[in-house]
């Protein structure tokens, strides 16, 4: 079996490095690999350069690592609910960074100004819902998957309205919403790229310890697992995540329920294994999806959103029917 997990996990670097070669390879100026490989090495077109360091790379690797950052924490908030639905965009964490985005956006705050404010909006969001499904000590999962889709309702109307009162705004606002990677440069990536992949190593220690909690609550407690403990540290750096991620891409929905769903029928459910194939899995596919984004309807770039919507919605449909009655095994 350890073999069997092995060979799915080499599998899945492999089509990583294919898709991150891919995406630098195609666009407006199309570069063969063997032009990628000689301008990696210091040799080849200063031209083709310009456009990989300048353009392309930056965004590729952003996109990579918040596929990952996406992909993790929903791999950790599907196991901590037991509910092959939740993801952070369930859990109005997105939509909270959204709300944030908007008011900055409004205000004209910037682009740090507005990755600052979609970031605190995310972390006060879940704080809110956090608190919301409180029982004394005790946090109801169940409770907490209700109340961010409430939290996430109601800051989408919130976000119409001020989109309604603000029309020379309005535009930027429902791009932001719809989500990007288009206008990403060295400096975002070098600003949430630690945060990101810090946040996943610091989620990955927990992964025994969420094995241990999906088995039942009582059960982790007698073998020593301090369960609310945990469950608030994978909430708050999941959502630090989350937020890190949706305020460089905007909303970018259900890559934390896809990828982690699809991992678990892969690999199985030991979060050990299933952890790093996710977060694997997930760069692959968000960066797929942008370079389909890119290429789709050039030289019109359709927002990466659309695409993880286009394959999202439709299998949040295909678990709820599927899975209404079942809880993640």
């Amino acid at each position: 079996m350890k073999v069997k997990k092995s060979f799915y996990l080499l599998i899945s670097i492999v089509i990583l490095i294919a898709s991150l070669m891919f995406s630098a390879s195609v666009g407006a100026v199309r570069i063969p690999l063997k032009g990628i490989i000689e301008i990696i090495f210091g040799s080849g077109s200063e031209t083709n350069s310009m456009i990989l360091f300048k353009l392309r790379f930056p965004r590729i690797i952003e996109t990579a690592v918040v596929g990952m950052g996406l992909s993790v924490t929903g791999t950790f908030f599907q196991g901590l609910l037991r509910n092959p639905m939740a993801d952070p965009y369930v859990l109005g964490i997105s939509s909270g960074a959204a709300f944030g985005a908007s008011i900055a956006i409004v205000l004209g705050l910037g682009l740090f100004g507005l990755q600052f404010m979609a970031f605190a909006s995310a972390l006060v969001t879940i704080y809110v819902v956090y608190m919301l499904s409180k029982k004394g000590p005790n946090v109801s999962m169940q409770t907490m998957l209700l109340a961010g889709i409430a939290i996430s309702a109601f800051m989408s109307s919130i976000i119409s309205l001020m989109m309604l009162l603000n029309h020379n705004e309005m535009s930027q606002i429902v791009f932001w919403t719809m989500g990007g990677f288009n206008l990403i440069t060295w400096s975002q990536v070098f600003y949430t790229m630690p945060i990101i992949i810090i946040g996943c190593i610091a989620l990955y220690t927990f992964s025994r310890d969420l094995n241990v909690i999906m088995t039942g609550e009582e059960i982790a407690e007698h073998l020593g697992v301090d369960t609310e403990r945990v469950k608030k540290i994978i909430l708050i750096v999941g959502s630090m995540i989350t937020a890190s991620s949706v305020s460089v891409g905007g909303i970018i929905g259900f890559v934390g329920l896809i990828v982690p769903h699809i991992s678990r029928l892969i690999i199985g459910s030991d979060n050990r294994t299933l952890v790093p194939f996710s977060g694997i899995l997930g760069a692959s596919f968000l960066v797929l999806a942008d370079t389909l984004a890119r290429i789709a309807m050039a030289p019109v770039e359709i927002p990466v959103g659309i695409i993880t919507a286009a394959f999202g919605g439709p299998f949040f449909l295909y678990l709820l029917i599927k899975n209404k009655n079942r809880e993640v095994k």
